[in-house]
């Protein structure tokens, strides 16, 4: 299988026959398989390297890129490492530096901080962290969604600052949804427990219980359906759900306004799953199994029109 219709797969960029190609592919034999996810921790490294020099820039399969990729992951790591350890020396009140990370439309990427707390972040997220944290707490900013899953230590707090409110927590598993752009903020807790504040306003959560921000107020709504955290998995799941709410995640996840303009797909419920590699072609075409409808797409402006 070429490297660049794998890429292609990942970026969700690969045509219909193309992605029934990969998976075919994939399928064949275990070698495959432990290629195909091979190749895809170099992509996620790849995701990262063109975050952080904050370009988009065209993918070079040529075997001197991928020695590049190689050292790069190495570098990571050692980065985090070291980092680790120079917390132990540094002080306080010395000027951090601040490691910015962006996942593109479509994609995900899983990454471990400095204090090796493992992280997660969904499709068009934004996270900002310091290269070591310092010796009173672990502070991080986050523009998006991210799976947390924190290293245990009493004497520094980890809290996760958001454009909405704000999560602090010693250590635990919890999923945060706050994208600047939209009204919603949500932390859900799968274990520990977390203080969650906004505004004037803090509550404390339990696990299988997520707080909600609604009119501006802090709410508590018990969790009874786990697979929508699943796109930690690179999937996109629903139950049950309407067509719109359907639509908005698809916009989240790769980027686009979907307008909804026929009446018929509003009436009805889906259930269902997609892996975002599958891409949003794949998807609506697979959902307008169930129902019909047309749609036409406007690349230029990124807007989808379901008609």
């Amino acid at each position: 299988m070429e490297k660049e219709r794998l890429y292609n797969f990942f970026e969700g960029t690969a045509s219909l026959e193309e992605g029934k190609q990969v998976r075919e592919w994939m399928e064949t034999s275990p070698e495959n398989k432990s290629l195909f996810f091979k190749e895809r921790k170099m992509f996620d490294a790849m995701t990262l390297l063109a975050s952080n020099r904050r370009t988009v820039q065209k993918l070079d399969y040529s075997k001197r890129f991928f020695r590049e990729m190689l050292k790069i992951a190495s570098v990571i790591f050692l980065t985090v490492v070291v980092g680790y350890f120079y917390t132990q020396y540094q002080s306080v009140h010395e000027p951090i530096a601040m490691q910015t990370i962006h996942v593109p439309s479509g994609q995900r990427v899983n990454l471990t901080l400095p204090d090796g707390t493992n992280v997660w972040l969904n499709a068009r997220t934004t996270l900002k962290y310091p290269v070591t944290f310092n010796k009173k707490e672990r502070t991080i900013e986050l523009d998006g969604e991210a799976y947390f899953e924190v290293t245990k230590n009493k004497k520094q707090p980890f809290i996760v600052k958001t454009a909405k409110g704000e999560v602090e927590v010693l250590g635990t598993d919890f999923n945060v949804e706050a994208y600047a752009e939209k009204e919603e903020f949500e932390t859900t807790l799968m274990r520990g427990s977390v203080k969650v504040t906004s505004a004037d306003e803090s509550l404390f959560l339990t696990p299988d219980n997520k707080a909600i921000l609604k009119d501006g107020k802090l709410t508590v709504e018990r969790v009874v359906d786990y697979t929508v955290y699943r796109w930690i998995e690179g999937l996109i799941c629903f139950k049950n759900e309407p067509f719109i709410s359907i639509m908005k995640d698809f916009e989240k996840y790769y980027g686009v306004t979907i307008k909804v303009e026929n009446l018929e797909v509003q009436k009805y419920n889906y259930t269902g799953k997609f892996r975002y590699t599958d891409g949003i072609d794949y998807a609506l075409h697979v959902l307008q199994k169930d129902i019909y409808f047309i749609y036409t797409r406007d690349d230029e402006n990124q807007i989808i029109h379901i008609k």
